[in-house]
């Protein structure tokens, strides 16, 4: 992986005016198309669960709301997931496995249902070591604080400037978003960071708000190593 990740020693390409955008300013001139956001996600991979037929298993709603459905950013979480539903409920347990499809096509089904009188939601399940890797960084500067709202992405910027630290990919210049705290330290190595959060799902928000922008086509989102060993094993079996 380190192979694959070359750290740029330029820390200014995005400079905080963006990020504090990002985080919860006016988003109205930053977005993708949706076509362009099914594109940045469609690397990651998460995991449903669905019986043989594919229909995936969805928590009770209350009458006149939308059904939900599970989408694990880790696979060992749907299977963990699923064996314990087996001892709940076997007959339901059974019928079910671990169904892996990539985050774009989870944006894309959560799209159509948005446009439906009524219809199947996907929510992300975070794994909760990186929820807690990332409430120990926002209760740093508000103890008070008791949940994040929602999957942790991770990031970096310079210690000694604020522009967000950047890797160069096949001569293209990105920033990446990480699934993991202790995978961006890695990465890294000795360099000095602050390493910063935000929810997922305020990153895919703001993909979706606005005109075209720049910034969120030189996103990369960096998909957890436990995430990345099940896509190499996905190539070795092609």
């Amino acid at each position: 992986m380190k192979s694959f990740f070359r750290w740029s020693a330029t820390l200014g390409l995005v400079g905080s005016t963006l990020l504090g955008t990002l985080l919860g300013g006016n988003l109205s001139a930053l977005a993708l198309s949706p076509e362009e956001i099914v594109e940045q996600l469609k690397a990651v991979p998460v995991f449903t669960i669905a019986d043989e037929e594919g229909s995936p298993l969805v928590a009770s709603s209350s009458e006149g709301s939308d059904a939900i459905a599970g989408a694990f950013i880790s696979q060992r979480d749907a299977i963990a997931f699923v064996e314990k539903l087996k001892q709940e409920n076997p007959e339901l347990g059974n019928r079910v496995q671990v169904v892996p499809v990539s985050m774009g096509e989870i944006y894309q089904l959560n799209q159509e249902t948005t446009s439906a009188t009524d219809g199947l939601n996907f929510a992300y399940v975070p794994t909760q070591q990186e929820v807690t890797q990332a409430l120990t960084l926002l209760q740093a500067q508000n103890p008070d604080l008791e949940n994040f709202p929602g999957v942790p992405l991770f990031f970096a910027r310079g210690a000694e400037q604020d522009g967000l630290l950047t890797i160069q990919v096949e001569g293209k210049q990105l920033v990446p978003f990480f699934f993991e705290r202790e995978h961006l330290l890695q990465q890294v190595g000795d360099t000095q960071v602050k390493v910063e959060v935000i929810p997922l799902e305020g990153l895919i928000k703001a993909f979706e708000e606005g005109q075209n922008d720049e910034f969120f086509k030189n996103v990369m989102l960096v998909p957890s190593r436990e995430s990345l060993q099940f896509l190499r094993s996905l190539n070795q079996e092609q």
